[in-house]
């Protein structure tokens, strides 16, 4: 990962985020608590979801802090896979579901276009 791209999370970044925004910075930390205390859903099984939405996103502080989240809460290597995998399998479904909208493409150009085919 180049750190060119993606700066190392730092104190100092964090810092100047917080002093940029302080309101919206609080807001977002007590959402975030909110979110992955546990309820319906454990803390481990939410952090799980956490790695594998951030595998799809592919944001790397995501897939770093949510990894090592679900490690603190518990969740095992195999666990942490599994949700990879899962989350592997959802976005290569999506690419395979939304490939009706370029058959449907492709049938709407050929009928507009007849001699092409």
């Amino acid at each position: 990962m180049s750190t060119d791209m993606f700066p190392q999370a730092s104190r100092e970044l964090n810092d100047k985020r917080q002093q940029l925004a302080p309101a919206a910075t609080e807001a977002f930390k007590a959402f975030s608590k909110a979110v992955f205390a546990d309820g319906a859903l454990s803390a481990k099984t939410k952090e799980l979801i956490a790695v594998a939405v951030a595998h799809v996103t592919q944001c790397p502080y995501c897939i770093r802090g949510h990894t090592a989240g679900a490690l603190r809460q518990g969740a095992t290597e195999q666990e942490i896979m599994e949700a990879i995998w899962v989350a592997a399998e959802m976005r290569a479904g999506a690419a395979y579901a939304h490939s009706n909208l370029a058959l449907d493409a492709m049938a709407q150009h050929a009928a507009r276009h007849p001699s092409t085919n």
